[in-house]
């Protein structure tokens, strides 16, 4: 199949995709601040620099895409186009998040990343996913767990994974 637009369009939309501050990251930190938790924006000092660093709890977050980091879930699918060098493109990313967050969990941080996808998706209401989503990340950050993901309802992924080791 090919592309629905030609090529200057594009490039001008992938060029506008925001890797800091989207309204997926700024949505979740309103929340958690709301409920009284405190954090550092990505910090630099730290692997992989963490969307959002809690110092006291000694966690950090990622607010991940699923089509930008290759998540297994309905809305990532390699595209039509230039596709070796896309699949090559995302498989290099989900290797760089797979070391970064082992590289955390061995200094000693816990790592909690949400997708995408556990608050968009066909009749999800967004609110109520948003609202869900970070009393789970409100939970993981009091509690001793190493490490959570958390995604959306889909038939490729688990709703939430957790790894406790």
């Amino acid at each position: 199949m090919t592309d629905r637009v030609d090529t200057l369009t594009r490039s001008r939309m992938m060029s506008a995709v925001c890797s800091r501050n989207t309204k997926l990251e700024i949505d979740i930190r309103r929340r958690l601040f709301a409920e009284g938790f405190r954090y550092r924006l990505h910090s630099r000092d730290l692997p992989g620099t963490p969307d959002m660093v809690f110092p006291k709890y000694r966690a950090a977050v990622f607010i991940n895409g699923c089509f930008w980091h290759a998540h297994a879930c309905a809305r990532y699918s390699v595209p039509e186009t230039r596709r070796t060098w896309w699949q090559d493109k995302l498989e290099a990313t989900k290797a760089r998040d797979a070391r970064v967050w082992t590289e955390l969990r061995r200094n000693g941080w816990r790592v909690l990343v949400i997708w995408e996808c556990s608050v968009r998706g066909p009749g999800m209401n967004r609110e109520e996913a948003l609202d869900s989503v970070c009393v789970r990340a409100g939970e993981f950050l009091r509690s001793t767990r190493n490490s959570l993901e958390i995604s959306g309802p889909s038939p490729r992924t688990r709703l939430e994974r957790d790894d406790t080791a």
